[in-house]
């Protein structure tokens, strides 16, 4: 069932899009998609049918998460599906980077435009020195590849403070919100910025 919950999710998706469009709300939405499905001929088809069913969001508005492992499988059947979501504007990001097995391969290889750094690594980084040299690690790889990355499990300021310092400037976690409902969304986006000691964290580090 992992093709079809795939695909119901990323429906969902699409259709609170359109919803937070009406509201003049313009975030992306990420879609985790497991293996199996990257991995079926017809994912790319079958994507195409579902983003023409929501003409009014644009396809950069979607962005799809694949775990690292997912490539093993089938490095080229990856590479094959990934290029054409790409060619229909939809962008890919590699989750829970650094539990794989072939990071350096997979950063060549992989056509994503964004590496998240796994948060068990990140949640720790401040009292072990081991998990530190990790996050510094992944972080020089993306660089070196020129590669984005995001940082996920921030669950405090000296978290966010620590990682902008090593040249990671994206982050999601705890500190910044718990998941919540998307009719929750508007109301928390307006009192963002009322949060004066992350929003400063944009100004120290332009």
């Amino acid at each position: 069932m992992e093709v079809e919950l795939g695909e119901w999710v990323i429906e969902q998706a699409l259709r609170q899009l359109t919803i937070w469009q009406a509201q003049g709300i313009a975030l992306p939405i990420n879609v985790n998609i497991s293996p199996t499905h990257l991995l079926v001929s017809n994912f790319s088809q079958r994507l195409g049918e579902l983003l023409a069913r929501h003409p009014n969001v644009p396809p950069a508005m979607l962005k799809l998460e694949v775990l690292e492992s997912a490539a093993m499988h089938d490095i080229q059947a990856a590479l094959q599906n990934m290029s054409r979501c790409q060619a229909l504007g939809v962008s890919f990001a590699i989750d829970d980077f650094g539990t794989g097995f072939s990071s350096l391969t997979h950063l060549r290889q992989l056509p994503v435009s964004l590496i998240k750094i796994d948060q068990s690594f990140v949640r720790d980084m401040l009292s072990d020195q081991d998990d530190m040299a990790i996050v510094e690690s992944v972080i020089y790889m993306a660089n070196r590849f020129k590669r984005p990355m995001l940082a996920e499990g921030v669950e405090t300021l000296e978290h966010a403070k620590a990682l902008m310092a090593l040249g990671c400037e994206l982050a999601q976690g705890y500190g910044i919100a718990r998941p919540m409902p998307a009719e929750s969304l508007p109301t928390w986006l307006a009192n963002w910025p009322s949060r004066e000691e992350w929003n400063s964290l944009a100004e120290t580090n332009p």
